[in-house]
């Protein structure tokens, strides 16, 4: 039976995804997680994408409305 997937935006941070998750990089890697929550990296300065490390915060990475990056 498979589990649903909730997303959570976090403000000028990664999104928390819950459930059964992959996420296929630009490259066509596919990284799965089992975890009960992962954090998907938005500012892409991440040292272990595509998972957030925090990066954003020593960054000070901004996301508008849209999502759009200003840095």
């Amino acid at each position: 039976m498979s589990r649903g997937v909730d997303v959570t935006v976090c403000p000028n941070g990664p999104l928390l995804i819950r459930g059964d998750l992959g996420v296929r990089t630009p490259d066509g890697e596919v990284h799965r997680t089992e975890r009960p929550v992962s954090a998907v990296c938005r500012c892409g300065k991440s040292a272990s994408l595509p998972w957030c490390d925090a990066t954003h915060q020593a960054i000070r990475t901004k996301f508008d409305e849209e999502g759009a990056r200003d840095e």
